[in-house]
């Protein structure tokens, strides 16, 4: 019923070669390795890092040259997943499908196997600079540790969406999150504590932090970890287990105790889920349910 999870302030910085970025996220994934985390989750749009590289002629990559790096990534990924034995939720990356651009979170399972879960909200700056389409359908994964979700930093914003997720089982939701300021990121970070709070589940975010000079609407990034918990009594009293310092390359690790959830979805202080007024809104559990 425990799950262990590191979570990565993923610093961006300017590289040369897709070696480089393989250099640097093998090192967070040796290090949550060191630390017997069973899941590791990177950042959203962590992958735009690749875009620093530049073309061979020298110029700028721009976002829809992102998806050219989708093989190189996922080869990685699924080898470090295997390699190591963690679950590796490898941030977001930027995929090209029917004509489409889709910001997409990937699980890279210790076995080979790649869930996928695109994001269902898409910001302003996504749909207006970089021509993004949002995802179609939410998913839940089955691990050998409990059901997860992924929700992509915008989409931890909209209560419903977590409802839903809740609604399919999943007892903890991660989210990769890449904000530029500290309203974006506290955006993020308030709503995370609400969704725990709401449906009683643990959420683990993360964000970019750095800078990439080269690469467009990724120049400035504010960024921090954090394991967040419902607020009850065998938990934290701010509802925080673990978190980072501001903007700094580090990982932060913590144990994940399923059992005090459903302790406290019977038996807490609250049981927020429990009584829901089903009456006056939807019952997503019976939606999901009949559908």
């Amino acid at each position: 019923m425990k799950m262990r999870v590191s979570s990565v302030q993923y610093h961006l910085h300017t590289i040369r070669s897709f070696e480089d970025f393989a250099t640097q996220c093998e090192h967070y994934i040796k290090t949550a390795q060191e630390f017997g985390s069973e899941f590791v989750l990177f950042p959203e749009f962590f992958t735009t890092q690749l875009l620093s590289i530049g073309s061979e002629q020298g110029t700028s990559l721009t976002i829809n040259e992102l998806p050219g790096f989708t093989e190189q990534y996922r080869n990685l990924f699924t080898r470090l997943a295997v390699e190591s034995g963690m679950h590796i939720i490898a941030g977001t990356h930027v995929i090209h499908r029917d004509g489409k651009l889709y910001n997409v979170a990937h699980l890279f399972y210790p076995d080979g196997r790649i869930g996928e879960q695109a994001k269902l909200h898409i910001t302003p700056t996504e749909v207006h600079e970089w021509n993004m389409s949002p995802g179609e359908d939410l998913h839940v994964f089955d691990t050998d540790k409990g059901r997860i979700a992924i929700l992509t930093c915008y989409d931890i914003e909209f209560p419903e969406i977590v409802r839903m997720a809740k609604a399919k089982g999943a007892d903890v939701i991660f989210c990769p999150s890449c904000t530029d300021d500290r309203h974006g990121f506290h955006r993020v970070r308030y709503t995370s504590h609400a969704r725990a709070i709401e449906n009683q589940v643990y959420v683990v975010v993360t964000g970019t932090i750095g800078s990439l000079p080269t690469v467009d609407f990724m120049r400035a990034n504010f960024g921090q970890a954090a394991v967040i918990t419902p607020n009850d009594i065998p938990f934290p009293p701010k509802g925080i287990m673990a978190e980072g310092e501001l903007n700094d390359d580090m990982i932060i690790t913590a144990d994940l105790d399923l059992s005090l959830l459903y302790e406290v979805r019977e038996r807490g202080s609250v049981t927020t889920w429990r009584d829901r007024r089903v009456d006056l809104y939807t019952d997503w559990e019976k939606e999901n349910i009949d559908g």
